[in-house]
């Protein structure tokens, strides 16, 4: 059986219960703030005020980066941002650890397995998000300019399913 990406639309997002901070810790005896793991704290970041730029060398060509929050090559948690031109195709690939992805702006084709089949990929616009579980190959097509947030647990880790689609390769051989 192949993994399946965990999606949820907007709708059903804003559906789920979301529990306060000081209702947890009362319902957990009051001491529920003593065992939580410190979160790590960084400034705010509007859309309009998201600077991107070229990405890195593992990234296709066309695709713009902006680093939002830790640092991806490091163990610890890490959120980027990436901006798609129009009707871009990122090829299958995988990575060691679980990437959940939120679209920001655009829709957001995307779909489980070695090839690009649109027909077979879901559909997520604004607000929808994904979680590809590790080592799951996966690919995305855009409609429009699109921008998705990505989280997970560095370091981080992409590996393409055809070598022939990797970009570093031409970096490597000077293309």
């Amino acid at each position: 059986m192949r993994p399946q990406i965990l999606a949820v639309t907007a709708a059903a997002a804003a559906a789920l219960l979301v529990v306060p901070h000081h209702v947890a810790a009362q319902a957990a005896g009051g001491n529920a703030a003593h065992h939580a793991a410190p979160a790590q704290s960084g400034p705010p970041h509007s859309g309009a005020a998201t600077k991107f730029g070229p990405g890195p060398d593992f990234l296709p060509k066309g695709v713009q980066f902006a680093l939002i929050q830790g640092d991806p090559s490091q163990s610890g948690i890490y959120t980027i941002r990436l901006k798609f031109p129009t009707n871009f195709h990122f090829p299958a690939h995988f990575h060691p650890v679980d990437e959940q992805v939120t679209v920001l702006q655009g829709t957001f084709i995307v779909g489980m397995g070695d090839s690009i089949a649109v027909a077979q990929g879901q559909t997520l616009t604004a607000g929808g998000f994904i979680t590809a579980p590790v080592n799951a190959h996966h690919w995305a097509v855009t409609r429009g300019i699109t921008v998705v947030q990505v989280s997970g647990e560095g370091p981080f880790g992409i590996t393409y399913v055809k070598d022939s689609d990797d970009p570093r390769h031409a970096h490597a051989s000077g293309n």
